[in-house]
């Protein structure tokens, strides 16, 4: 089976955005990694290998440049939840990137990707589920 190529922007370069652009970069796809800090890219694991850009997440000329006309996917995973959902809703809504996400932690900020086709990622609801299924603990 023919698999293509998808173009992938990750917004913020914490361990689990590193993690993911080196996984998705040694799959094949095209990953573009963007962090307002330069110093974060020391994350990257060793088979990144897609491009890495400096600068503001949320500004358009900066998307555009990274090329979020031809994502396929953009990951939201910086350490702000505000900025997660403002970056997502620009993706889907003037953007129309196929597959949106959005790393959230605070479960009430929920209703601001409401209704858009964004996927959350919450990582305290993730560990708690991984926590239930280790644990002899019954819940």
């Amino acid at each position: 089976m023919w698999n293509r190529k998808k173009t992938i922007i990750i917004a913020g370069c914490s361990r689990f955005g590193a993690g993911l652009a080196g996984e998705l970069s040694e799959h094949g796809d095209d990953v573009i990694i963007i962090d307002k800090d330069n110093d974060a890219f020391r994350k990257l694991p060793p088979n990144f290998s897609g491009f890495q850009i400096v600068g503001n997440v949320t500004d358009p000329d900066l998307l555009e440049d990274a090329g979020i006309e031809n994502a396929s996917v953009v990951v939201a995973a910086t350490d702000d939840d505000n900025i997660n959902c403002m970056l997502a809703q620009m993706a889907r809504r003037i953007y129309d990137v196929g597959e949106v996400f959005a790393r959230l932690n605070d479960t009430d900020k929920e209703h601001l990707i409401g209704g858009l086709n964004i996927k959350a990622i919450y990582p305290a609801r993730l560990s708690i589920e991984k926590f239930k299924e280790l644990s002899s603990i019954a819940f």
